[in-house]
């Protein structure tokens, strides 16, 4: 666990932009590893979806959230970031909330400011807590690290819909100055708002690069221009995933044999057969 958020910590010091598309299971994980990506981020929308077939509106629970993120964590060696919503209640449960997350193998969790229960962050109707609130579940968050949790913060606001750039704007540094060691200020809605973002906080800072979302889809050129440190991509996977096998039971139900497939050789190696096999063979006993 340690190793994995000394490596976070290295990227983070490093140059250029991190690109990060979101895994949901243990599966997406370990494609991404496998793609070459240095890092990637357990998106709460997505396992809510895939779990539970059910909207990003609360209704998953810190212990299936946690389930999920151990079964992640486990099957990759890259650093993961979790979705930790607003740490499932007031501030000593978010200072519990990171501690897991910690020992589940997470390497940084995130923790929002949204008035419970929370709600995906490019649709209507979500709200934040007070400032006050907002730095209380920041402040607990750093203080569970301080304390012995192995683990990164990551503070985000979503206070942008309701009350404007420049609160969020203000909440974003507020969290830097508490000690979070990533900002994700959610959905700014334009590349003036992105610029002005980046030029104003301190420490690295991540864009959320949803398909169809509020916030301009830029290249990474150009979010490495404008000083974000982490470029994530919460729902791609799990949108080529829906339509891939949309597509195949389309195939299926009108009698075709689906093309778009990967060979049954390499879903074996992708699951691990041969390291199964290889490790079965060191106990063999002729």
């Amino acid at each position: 666990m340690a190793i994995r958020v000394e490596r976070l910590k290295r990227l983070l010091q490093g140059e250029g932009l991190l690109l990060m598309p979101c895994c949901y299971d243990a599966l997406s994980a370990r494609l991404i590893e496998r793609a070459g990506f240095p890092l990637t981020f357990m998106s709460g929308f997505a396992v809510s979806g895939s779990r539970l077939a059910l909207p990003d509106s609360g209704l998953i629970s810190y212990g299936e959230m946690l389930d999920q993120g151990r079964s992640i964590c486990d099957a990759v060696s890259i650093p993961v970031i979790g979705d930790a919503d607003t740490g499932y209640g007031n501030a000593v449960n978010v200072k519990r909330t990171i501690r897991g997350y910690a020992q589940a193998g997470f390497a940084c969790a995130m923790i929002e400011d949204q008035l419970a229960p929370k709600r995906c962050g490019h649709t209507r109707g979500k709200q934040v807590v007070s400032r006050e609130e907002a730095l209380e579940r920041i402040r607990a968050a750093v203080d569970a690290r301080e304390e012995g949790a192995d683990i990164l913060i990551m503070a985000r606001t979503d206070a942008r819909l309701d009350h404007g750039f420049d609160e969020a704007l203000w909440r974003c540094r507020a969290f830097h100055d508490l000690g979070a060691d990533i900002t994700f200020f959610e959905a700014p809605r334009s590349e003036r708002e992105m610029e002005r973002l980046c030029r104003e906080t301190q420490g690295p800072t991540m864009a959320n690069m949803l398909e169809q979302g509020d916030t301009p889809l830029l290249p990474p050129a150009r979010l490495s221009e404008l000083g974000y440190r982490i470029a994530a991509y919460p729902l791609t996977l799990f949108s080529a995933a829906v339509r891939a096998m949309t597509e195949a039971l389309e195939d299926l139900r009108e009698g075709r044999q689906p093309q778009r497939l990967v060979d049954f050789a390499t879903l074996c190696e992708i699951v691990g057969f041969p390291d199964y096999d290889r490790e079965q063979e060191r106990y063999r006993i002729d």
